[in-house]
């Protein structure tokens, strides 16, 4: 692989990954709701799901969700399921933190897994990473080195771009005190992921 490839490997990922998706919401609407350390949790989360996606993909699996509807079906409504579940769950716990004047507490464990199965429940990401790095690796070399950093490049460009977009909602949160503005943010974090969910249900 050629520095230049490399280079246009870069390019393109950063560009996908500043695109509005499931993955961005998600870490936009943590950020939001439970603020920065939430939100670099669940970055960690759904870079560790990447790493999984492309795997699978680069072994073939994204064979599996191509030839066969029913697979991709379930997996892709298993992702929105999940997704509006964490939104409503996140839309109820706002106001009753706000009832009680408490704030809003997540633990990091579950930070990670809603950013984990974020970055894995969505076969389309199967389907592009099978197609997407294998127009980057050079048959005529080894091909296992070449996965792997690519791989390794694909992490630090999506944490760099996930981790700026949790960063910025964290900022303008800090800057909103008050009460009412606290309840908006986190019920704004939880009609965010109920977005990611809504977009994730419309990708075909």
């Amino acid at each position: 692989m050629s520095f230049e490839v490399w280079l246009t490997y870069v390019v393109a990922t950063a560009v996908i990954s500043l695109l509005p998706g499931p993955s961005v919401l998600m870490v936009v609407g943590q950020s939001l709701a439970n603020g920065r350390r939430a939100a670099l949790v669940c970055v960690a989360g759904d870079v560790f799901g990447g790493i999984i996606v492309m795997t699978a993909s680069y072994v073939g699996l994204g064979a599996i969700f191509a030839a066969s509807a029913l697979a991709f079906t379930v997996v892709k409504w298993a992702g929105v399921a999940y997704m509006a579940y964490l939104g409503l769950q996140q839309i109820r716990s706002a106001g009753r933190a706000v009832d009680m004047a408490e704030p809003v507490q997540i633990s990091s464990a579950a930070s990670w897994r809603a950013g984990f199965f974020t970055g894995i429940l969505n076969p389309k990401a199967i389907m592009f990473y099978m197609a997407f790095l294998a127009q980057f690796i050079n048959p005529a070399a080894a091909q296992v080195p070449q996965f792997l950093i690519l791989m390794a490049t694909s992490c630090v460009v999506v944490a760099a771009i996930l981790g700026g977009y949790g960063l910025a909602a964290a900022w303008v949160s800090q800057r909103l005190k008050s009460a009412r503005a606290q309840k908006r943010i986190r019920l704004g974090g939880g009609f965010t992921l109920l977005g990611g969910s809504a977009v994730m249900a419309i990708q075909r």
